[in-house]
């Protein structure tokens, strides 16, 4: 391959890779990817050729981009093709459209560098606008391409400068890149380059102190996932979420078998208008500040077994809401202050970021019977629990009597009213209940429905029996992935249940009235697709831990994982060693006979044979490797990996250089092979120096062709001698 196609070729795959990093982040839609490939085939075929724009028309149009982009950003005629916000799609397509045009037109080095910076600014607007693992494959392409790219870059520019210094008079004696010059080194240079700089960066990476949250979000202030989570739940708002794929969060236990399906919690909500939920004293919020080991304590624990320990890597939502399984009693994060409302809920102020945080949870709950002991009377605080809207349906109430049966506890009458609603309703995402009375509708007519239905039908039927209740939202478990470890939750995972309040146990205890149907919360995809998916979400996890996320606890952890494991190594070494030495002392005890003249016999016995069985390995690794060292593939695998390390062979030249002698023509040790050659004034001794030049200096192969004209001037000198 010329050097000059392969500068093209890695040029070429700079800019496109700089593209293909945008494209990963979704910054490109459909249409502005096949302009951007047009342009970039057309501009390979027209490369070097009349039809390319000429320079000054090619500055002209970039310098008119800019206004033009500006004025069509302030008009809003651009569109977001993804989560993004309109400004990083805006810059997107502005540096594509100004990489197209420089492409398009007569290049010179300065031009192939603004192509390289251009490229880089691709990349690292990319950066911010994706999680993807995918990004990590397609900035490993580019920095492949450019570092490949900048080596040939520096090569061309030092070739045209000594042949310029050379002058047109030893033009033709100059040692050219282009003849001499070898593709396939540049692509194995560049991977060493590659290699040592990984080498040097990562432990730099790893170990410099983290501040800020962790990785980028969407944009200063944005979002890029939208929850539907706030201050106020209508009903059938959730179903609308539920058909959603978008990852909100990702979940990994640690140390932990879960029981069970959990769920995340988010919000709670005690006040129902007919239409909507809503939090009746939603403004009295309690801050907790950090305290010990970064620790911000929101509540208390009962007990060490019952604690759930989750780290949680949430996307930038448009909620302020940290979810967690109940009941939340700690919080370690990049937080300095997080605040605790009425209804448990945890929020922080958001600034549009992804973040991660681990939560310690206590999942324990009264058992049955001491639930359904508990008789004692509500507080005056739990009144709001109790609220009924003003034109609930009569038919309501006596429908829970009915249920319940009107004598139950609390705790039986939950159940009845739980196991009701599963078994005797359909499950649906389609909005089928409607009208002033959505709730009645269901209940009465419809009969179908999705979770807040089933959750606000159960909490109000409750009530009509005097049963404080309330509403809660939240994520369902999500979808496992065993091979990253992780609960993987999308927005097709928020779900609603019922939480009922017991005063003397004064604990909240959640139940779930939403069929099986609806309470299902892994997606079963099996195959070759499914597992490969799973492994393609264990390789985004992987990124998002230890690059996107990586903050200041993440390195904590890393430290702390890194220390556990050389404990744990230190601890077995040390276990294998006490027990080798337990095993000699026993031994050694039974040689001396202190245990019998049979186990002496016998400990005597195994010595000698483990000796014997030592000298007869020893003897047969010796034999193996003598025999697998003589095979005839070692042979062939090392003359492979030594032909490019072995010296070029030049002994044409040093016949040629004794031939002369015997004519009496020796080289001077002043004069260059070169200067010898054009001080002799033989054409041919001019001609086998400029091929030695090439083979000793440049690495280059002689052609059969080349070597057959060699020996023919040889065999001439010869003659002449």
């Amino acid at each position: 391959m010329s050097f000059e196609r392969s500068f093209k070729i890695f040029s070429y795959a700079s800019v496109f890779c700089g593209f293909f990093s945008l494209w990963v982040a979704g910054a490109v839609g459909f249409i502005g990817s096949a302009v951007f490939a047009s342009v970039l085939l057309a501009a390979w075929f027209l490369e070097g050729t009349r039809w390319q724009i000429p320079e000054r028309i090619g500055t002209f149009l970039i310098v008119l981009a800019l206004p033009v982009f500006f004025v069509l950003w302030r008009l809003g005629l651009f569109v977001p093709t993804g989560p993004e916000s309109v400004l990083p799609s805006v810059l997107a397509r502005l540096i594509l459209t100004l990489t197209a045009l420089k492409m398009l037109q007569e290049k010179s080095d300065r031009d192939w560098v603004f192509l390289l910076i251009m490229s880089f600014f691709q990349v690292l607007l990319a950066a911010g606008m994706s999680i993807s693992a995918l990004y990590l494959f397609s900035f490993i392409l580019f920095t492949f391409s450019v570092v490949c790219t900048i080596i040939l870059f520096e090569m061309r520019k030092t070739d045209r400068a000594l042949n310029e210094k050379s002058g047109p008079g030893g033009a033709n004696h100059q040692i050219h890149v282009g003849p001499s010059f070898k593709a396939r080194y540049i692509p194995v240079t560049a991977s060493i380059l590659m290699f040592a700089i990984i080498l040097i960066c990562a432990p730099m990476f790893f170990l410099i102190p983290r501040v800020g949250g962790a990785g980028l979000g969407a944009d200063p202030g944005g979002v890029s996932t939208r929850t539907g989570f706030s201050e106020t739940v209508r009903l059938g708002g959730i179903g609308k979420i539920q058909q959603n794929d978008e990852v909100v969060m990702r979940v990994r236990l640690d140390g932990s078998d879960v029981a069970g399906n959990l769920k995340w919690r988010g919000m709670a909500h005690d006040t129902f208008d007919g239409q909507s939920w809503s939090r009746s004293r939603g403004n009295t919020r309690e801050p907790k500040t950090r305290g010990d080991r970064d620790i911000i304590q929101v509540d208390y624990a009962t007990g060490k077994d019952s604690l759930l320990l989750q780290t949680i890597y949430l996307e930038p939502l448009d909620s302020p809401v940290l979810f967690a399984a109940p009941r939340a009693v700690g919080v370690q994060g990049n937080f300095t202050t997080l605040v605790k409302d009425l209804y448990g809920g945890i929020s922080f102020s958001r600034s549009g970021e992804r973040i991660s945080y681990k939560v310690l949870s206590d999942t324990s709950i009264p058992n049955d019977q001491e639930l359904r002991a508990d008789d004692r009377a509500y507080p005056n605080q739990a009144d709001n629990y109790l609220q009924l809207p003003d034109n609930l349906d009569p038919r309501i109430e006596r429908l829970a009597r009915d249920v319940t049966h009107g004598n139950r506890s609390r705790f039986d009458a939950a159940r009845a009213i739980e196991a009701y609603l599963q078994t005797q309703f359909g499950y649906t995402l389609e909005q089928k209940a409607g009208g002033p009375d959505p709730l009645a509708d269901f209940l009465f007519n419809v009969r179908e429905g999705h979770c807040e239905y089933f959750a606000t039908a159960m909490v109000m039927m409750l009530r009509t029996q005097g049963i404080a209740a309330r509403l809660a939202t939240g994520f369902q478990q999500g979808d496992y992935n065993e091979t990253a470890d992780v609960y993987v939750v999308r927005q097709r995972h928020a779900h609603a249940w019922v939480e009922v309040f017991f005063p003397g146990e004064e604990a909240w205890v959640a139940f779930d009235p939403t069929p099986a149907a609806g309470r299902s919360s892994n997606a079963v995809s099996g195959g070759i697709s499914g597992r490969f998916g799973k492994y393609m979400e264990a390789l985004e996890m992987f990124w998002i831990q230890y690059f996107v996320a990586f903050d200041n606890q993440e390195q904590r952890s890393l430290f702390t994982s890194v220390r556990r494991g050389f404990v744990e190594y230190q601890a077995k070494t040390s276990d294998y060693v006490d027990t080798f030495q337990m095993f000699i002392f026993e031994w050694w005890k039974d040689v001396r006979g202190e245990n019998g003249f049979e186990e002496r016999a016998a400990a005597i016995g195994y010595a000698l044979g483990a000796f014997i069985g030592s000298v007869f390995g020893i003897l047969g690794i010796v034999v193996l490797y003598k025999r697998l060292k003589h095979l005839s593939i070692w042979q062939r695998l090392s003359k492979w990996l030594r032909r490019d390390q072995a010296q070029p062979s030049v002994d044409f030249y040093e016949r040629m250089i004794r031939l002369l002698e015997n004519r009496g023509v020796a080289r001077p040790p002043n004069l260059t092979p070169l200067e010898f050659a054009m001080e002799t004034g033989i054409p041919e001794v001019v001609q086998i120096t400029d091929r030695y030049n090439a083979v000793r200096f440049g690495l280059v192969e002689l052609t059969s062709d080349e070597r057959a004209r060699i020996e023919t001037w040889l065999g001439t000198f010869d003659a002449r001698s």
